[in-house]
């Protein structure tokens, strides 16, 4: 059975600081062996935790879509970012990789993907996060999983982790898959969800990192 998190950042992201070897060691610390690693516009990071790591890493990436984010799982190359949403999803599907829909009716993030356009791509979608540890409302969460079942979308419970503390209080429980996109989706079908909310004051701390990076890059 794998303990699993198909939303994570490393210090690839602009508003974590995690390094690959740090998260690593706290995925052993915590239980987690299959994680998607998910950095915004980047698979660098992915790339480099898969180096490192002794249980499955899938490259991901969370795109910025010109209306919102989308993630693409089982990647080989970068997908730029701002384009419209169904170039985004089919650069995705063009690798033979998943779409997955993060954190789609926070009420409180900008970058949540438009009604609109997940109008547009919800025939191409594989997997909506219905429990995002970052989302503050349970409302939220509620709609997303609504939005799944009306769909007959996979479904998933993530981190969204941008700080090693946030590791291993919320995963997906699945079976164990054969490393293909389509074995990945077989094994999910059967997966448990486990979601432990954080305080939204975590919030904060990614708004610092954001900030502090952009400064240290502006002396640079």
């Amino acid at each position: 059975m794998l303990k699993a998190d198909f939303h994570i950042h490393t210090n690839y992201s602009p508003d974590s600081e995690v390094s690959p070897e740090q998260l690593v060691e706290r995925c052993l610390k915590v239980g987690l062996n299959c994680i998607a690693v998910t950095d915004h516009n980047t698979i660098e990071g992915a790339l480099a935790v898969k180096e490192l790591a002794p249980f499955t890493v899938i490259i991901g990436e969370e795109i910025r879509s010109a209306q919102g984010e989308i993630t693409g799982l089982f990647l080989s190359e970068c997908i730029p970012a701002d384009l419209p949403p169904d170039d985004t999803v089919k650069l995705i599907k063009d690798q033979g990789g998943i779409v997955s829909i993060p954190h789609p009716f926070d009420r409180f993030r900008s970058e949540v993907i438009s009604a609109a356009a997940l109008e547009s791509i919800t025939d191409f979608a594989d997997i909506v996060e219905i429990f995002n540890a970052r989302n503050s409302m349970s409302a939220d969460d509620r709609k997303a999983r609504t939005y799944a079942q009306d769909h007959r979308l996979l479904t998933s419970a993530v981190s969204d982790a941008h700080t090693t503390i946030e590791l291993g209080r919320t995963y997906t429980a699945m079976p164990d898959f054969d490393g293909s996109p389509t074995d990945f989706k077989r094994a999910l079908a059967e997966a448990t969800l486990v979601g432990r909310r954080m305080n939204p004051l975590i919030h904060v701390a990614t708004s610092f990192t954001k900030l502090k990076k952009r400064l240290q890059r502006n002396r640079g």
